[in-house]
Order: structure tokens, then C-alpha cells, then sequence
């Protein structure tokens, strides 16, 4: 089987099955998290029928860039220093991980400066692992007040990532508070649209609890080498 083909069944495989999981929901799009993929992969990704991709790290996201020819969305799902925010600008479409104000400030100003709106998504710190990025949800309201101001943002949602585990089930509960959070902000008037949660292992219950996009990478490319 080519890496095409293999690219095709296994997109279409979790694409209807977590549409199926969604239900209610309404439907998840697929983001490949393209970590250490070259671009030709990811190129390949795109005729396999993927349309967001997700780089975690600058420096191998502008390595890669130039070598893109498909009409992908690109996101940043990665921590991000503020020294780095500069080189997004006009590169992606955007910015999943602002988990603290003082990056919400650097993006502002850089997409002011740009003439321009940085679609982004709030990560939220959802079982308070010190090791992972994400607001704690004690700061929570105030990084997203501030975020709702800034002319040069687009809060378009929220984004997690969930802890390690075998059982899927057994995070279930915080994937589930995610959406319950996702819901609050739209009932304050809010317009989201985009609630990022769930990875390879645990996304068929990341679309049952009311994920609208996934971020997959083993599930597509296989392990990493």
C-alpha cells in the first residue's frame, strides 16, 4: 500500500467515526499534528484529504513551511515563547496554545502592527499539570476578558490537552468539563466555535463529550521514529 493510500484509509476511518461519536455535536474536524513529518508527508496529508495541520514547534515549522504547496489552514498547537511570536504572523492562521496574558499582549501587538486579526484558542490547564502549558482555571476569566478585547484577536475557542492514560474513560469527566466551560462562554455571548481536545488515543471520547476538532498524529502517520 502507498503512504497515500494508507494516508486516505486511515483519515476516512477516524473522519467518520468521529463524526459518528459527535452525534449532537454536530461534527469534529481533524487537525494532523504533523511533529517531525517532512513536508512531502504533509503535502501528502492534504491529497489523503486533510485540510488543518498542527506544527508544535517554531524553528521545525519554518523549515517546513516554504516546502508546503497545499492550500492547508496551519495551526500552532505548541508552548510558545514570546521572542518566537513573530515569526507565526504570516505563517499560520492560528494560534492554539495561548495559555498565559503576557502572550495574548505579544500576539495583540504583532497583529496590530500587521494590520491584521490572529485567530487564537485559550488552553486551559484542565487537570492542573504543573509539566503541561494551559491557564490554571483559576486565572482563567481573566486571561479571556483581556483576550475578548484585543483588536488584533480572535478568541475563536478553547484548547487542552488531556493527561496520559490507558483508559480513555477515565478522563472522560475532564473532557466533559472542557465542553461545560466551552458552553459558559458562549451562554456569556461569546460567538466560539472551536473547542480543541482529544489526541489519537482518546479522541473517539473527546467527540462523544463535545470536541469540535481533534489533534491527531500516531493515529495518521503512525509512531514517530
Amino acid at each position: 500500500m502507498s503512504e497515500l493510500q494508507g494516508l486516505k484509509e486511515r483519515f476516512a476511518w477516524y473522519q467518520d467515526r468521529l463524526n459518528d461519536a459527535s452525534g449532537r455535536f454536530g461534527g469534529v474536524t481533524i487537525c494532523a499534528a504533523t511533529k517531525t513529518q517532512s513536508a512531502e508527508t504533509v503535502n501528502a496529508a492534504y491529497d489523503a484529504g486533510v485540510r488543518v495541520i498542527g506544527e508544535n514547534r517554531v524553528q521545525e515549522l519554518l523549515q517546513k513551511f516554504p516546502a508546503l504547496n497545499r492550500d492547508f489552514s496551519l495551526h500552532f498547537i505548541g508552548q510558545l515563547q514570546l521572542n518566537k511570536v513573530k515569526y507565526l504572523m504570516d505563517t499560520v492562521a492560528m494560534v492554539q496554545s495561548v495559555d498565559r496574558i503576557e502572550l495574548a499582549r505579544a500576539i495583540n501587538a504583532r497583529a496590530l502592527r500587521d494590520g491584521r486579526r490572529m485567530d487564537v484558542l485559550v488552553e486551559v490547564s484542565i487537570a492542573g499539570e504543573a509539566n503541561k502549558g494551559g491557564v490554571p482555571l483559576e486565572s482563567l476569566d481573566a486571561l479571556l476578558g483581556e483576550a475578548y478585547a484585543m483588536e488584533g484577536l480572535r478568541v475563536r475557542g478553547l484548547m487542552a490537552v488531556m493527561p496520559a492514560c490507558d483508559q480513555p474513560e477515565d478522563i472522560r469527566g475532564l473532557f466533559r468539563k472542557m465542553r461545560a466551560l466551552f458552553e459558559r462562554e458562549r451562554d456569556r455571548g461569546h460567538a466560539l466555535d472551536c473547542l480543541s481536545m482529544g489526541m489519537s488515543h482518546d479522541c473517539l471520547v473527546a467527540a462523544q463529550e463535545g470536541a469540535t476538532m481533534v489533534r491527531l498524529g500516531t493515529a495518521l502517520f503512525g509512531a514517530r521514529q
